[in-house]
């Protein structure tokens, strides 16, 4: 069966999960981690996309990003960053071979109401896979930036995370608030089965919009609102 061809939008973000082959552990030592973010750092500045959010488990990652104008960016970037810390790995064990799944999944993200839902869907990963307690405890993910505990100076702030207040305090308290709530399992489920399906992840109302952008039907099932959306 052939495979479907990956929805990809300009200027909207994208859910970005990729991982290790069979699973296997990607990263190891905290070098390991700080290759690959200074990587996704160089290449997003080169290619002008943005990254709203990350997370890196020690078997495969997540990220939120937004390919700018030009759509083929978003499998360029994922090209060099995972192609770079193979050949590092490879280098560093004396080994051959890929270090990735062969084909990364992603979703496009309707930005309201699912761009701040999915964000914090990435940044709990590690608390939901009982690593930590507190995603604020956990370095590798974007969550301290975004927290206001420490500042990465090449991570971008999403429109729906400017949303939250009018200063950098009042939008990092509320975000901090929305962990910390009680998070229905249905919009997990959403969300995991939206990327793993290279679904859209968004109402029926902007599925209806991409598939009259792009000219054909994109198969899915159907989705609500996140939790605390009233409109």
């Amino acid at each position: 069966m052939p495979r479907t061809s990956r929805v990809v939008i300009p200027n909207y973000p994208h859910h970005v999960m990729q991982r290790g082959h069979n699973r296997q552990v990607v990263f190891v030592r905290d070098e390991d981690y700080l290759y690959y973010l200074e990587n996704l750092k160089e290449w997003k500045r080169e290619l002008g996309c943005k990254v709203y959010a990350y997370c890196l488990m020690s078997n495969h990652v997540h990220l939120i990003i937004d390919p700018g104008d030009k759509i083929e960016n978003l499998a360029l970037l994922i090209k060099r960053v995972a192609g770079r810390q193979t050949r590092y790995v490879n280098r560093l064990e004396s080994r051959r071979g890929t270090l990735w799944e062969g084909r990364y999944k992603s979703s496009p993200i309707d930005k309201d109401p699912y761009l701040i839902a999915c964000c914090r869907y990435v940044e709990l990963n590690p608390v939901r896979a009982r690593i930590v307690d507190d995603p604020g405890e956990y370095r590798w993910s974007s969550y301290r930036h975004r927290a206001g505990m420490e500042m990465l100076d090449w991570l971008d702030r999403d429109p729906s995370y400017l949303g939250l207040g009018k200063t950098n305090k009042e939008r990092e308290k509320r975000y901090i608030e929305s962990l910390k709530e009680s998070i229905p399992k249905s919009e997990w489920d959403i969300i995991r089965q939206a990327v793993q399906r290279g679904q859209l992840t968004g109402t029926s109302r902007f599925i209806e919009e991409v598939e009259a952008e792009i000219g054909r039907r994109i198969e899915f099932r159907k989705q609500g609102r996140p939790k605390g959306d009233k409109k």
